[in-house]
């Protein structure tokens, strides 16, 4: 199983940014896509982005292309998921998730076998 570990969450103000960080503990770090996902009170989760670590090759949900970027650091095996202009629909826990896909990640919830605990984003108006 892979370990992972999001943080970063917290209250923001409208069109401020946040950067989220996903350490992982996968041994075989490029083996893996990494994806992240958010869930509001009352909603269904919905993917943003997603990254397969062996090419570094990102996908981002049409919702919020544009305003995120996701990224990678092997050496610390973290993946980093950048949030700009803020806004208060973007408040939500967020959670990264591990799949085995070195390539070509997907955007599929119950695809990915592994999750994190979830970091709150709160942005206020």
């Amino acid at each position: 199983d892979v370990q992972l570990q999001a943080s970063g969450g917290g209250l923001v103000q409208a069109g401020g940014s946040l950067r989220l960080s996903c350490r992982t503990s996968a041994f075989t770090f490029e083996h893996y896509s990494i994806g992240w996902f958010r869930q509001a009170p009352g909603k269904e989760r919905e993917g943003l982005a997603c990254i397969s670590l062996n090419d570094g090759d990102p996908y981002y949900a049409d919702s919020v292309k544009g305003r995120v970027t996701i990224s990678s650091d092997s050496a610390e095996s973290t993946v980093y998921l950048q949030i700009d202009s803020l806004k208060p629909e973007d408040t939500a826990v967020y959670y990264c998730a591990a799949m085995w896909r070195p390539y070509s990640c997907l955007l599929v919830s119950y695809e990915y076998t592994d999750w994190g605990q979830g970091t709150l984003v709160t942005v206020s108006s």
